[in-house]
């Protein structure tokens, strides 16, 4: 059982997304350079995210997107869901055909790690993971790195920021 790249990528976005909403709205261009996801990639997740209510997209000069809503109330759950990404450990996708269209013996077992797994996201908000010190650092060396290549004249060390 695994995550696969729709729901690390969604995650992802909308946790650089969350990091970065205080400034206005979001361009899917700086989240594609900062976290290395296609621009196409992210414009189809984010038209999941805005169809469940997640994200607004803003029009015109300095547009770009916004959560809809505060990071407390959005769950990496949510997130998760919004793009279809199933978090199922079975391996009949839930259906209980899996051996020999029956249920198997240990599909109760997958099941309800599936549950406890999803339930484990829901606890989760994008304010808890943007709280967090590591998250925070990483979210410094992106924008340095991103700052850096977007005006390499202004270019500034590290050392003199800290």
């Amino acid at each position: 059982m695994r995550l696969t790249t729709k729901g690390r990528y969604a995650v992802t976005a909308m946790l650089d997304l969350a990091l970065h909403t205080q400034q206005g709205p979001v361009s899917l261009a700086d989240i594609s350079a900062r976290q290395g996801i296609s621009l196409s990639y992210l414009e189809q997740l984010f038209a999941r995210l805005r169809q469940c209510n997640l994200v607004q997209s803003v029009r015109g000069p300095g547009g770009g997107y916004r959560l809809l809503g505060n990071t407390a109330d959005i769950s990496v759950a949510q997130v998760v869901d919004a793009v279809s990404e199933s978090l199922d450990a079975t391996r009949c996708e839930g259906k209980g055909n899996c051996h020999e269209g029956e249920v198997c013996l240990t599909h109760h077992l997958w099941e309800n790690l599936s549950e406890q797994i999803h339930q484990f996201l829901s606890g989760i908000s994008l304010a808890d993971l943007v709280a967090r010190a590591d998250i925070q650092a990483v979210r410094e060396r992106q924008d340095l790195r991103l700052q850096q290549q977007g005006k390499p004249e202004n270019h500034i060390a590290l050392s003199e920021i800290l």
